[in-house]
């Protein structure tokens, strides 16, 4: 009997729907004993541990996985908003949560994305501030580019949202 071959979307998509009714902690629990069975060393950065040598940003459920960057690891927002040119409020708070994801300086990163922080990176983006900032995420989770965190009001960019910005952006089309 051969088994049926998925694409690396849709084994993230598959962890995340596995994972997406589980409390924060059983999630923790189940992506540490999937890696052990594998035998995928985590990063310790993630437990609160001092860093790794060679900077990483940490790994959790529903992260999509680092690619070659081909961006400057120095690049700053603004930069990047203007390479990948948002048509949108969606598409620029995917280009924020990418940006500290792979981009920004390590006393930046972060996982997790908010409207404080989104309004933050927007200004200094030189962004317009959309009249209702508090829906971007909410919306673009809707459009299917996040997925809610374990923080009430924090969002984690998916691989939809990743693969937007990554490969699809700047695109001649809207969203």
């Amino acid at each position: 009997m051969s088994e049926k071959k998925v694409t690396l979307g849709q084994a993230i998509d598959q962890i995340i729907d596995a994972l997406n009714s589980l409390e924060p902690e059983a999630r923790l629990t189940a992506v540490e004993a999937a890696c052990s069975h594998l035998e995928i060393k985590i990063g310790s950065s993630r437990m609160g541990s001092p860093p790794p040598a060679t900077p990483q940003p940490p790994v959790l459920p529903g992260t999509p996985p680092a690619p070659v960057n081909p961006l400057s690891p120095d690049m700053d927002i603004r930069t990047l908003k203007e390479e990948k040119k948002p048509k949108s409020a969606r598409q620029m708070a995917c280009i924020v949560a990418y940006y500290l994801l792979e981009i920004a300086p390590e006393t930046e990163r972060r996982i997790t994305v908010n409207t404080q922080v989104l309004e933050k990176y927007f200004k200094q983006a030189k962004f317009k501030l959309p009249r209702s900032i508090g829906q971007i995420l909410p919306d673009a989770k809707a459009a299917g580019y996040f997925e809610a965190a374990s923080g009430k009001g924090e969002y984690i960019l998916n691989a939809v949202g990743y693969n937007l910005v990554a490969h699809n952006l700047p695109t001649s089309k809207g969203e």
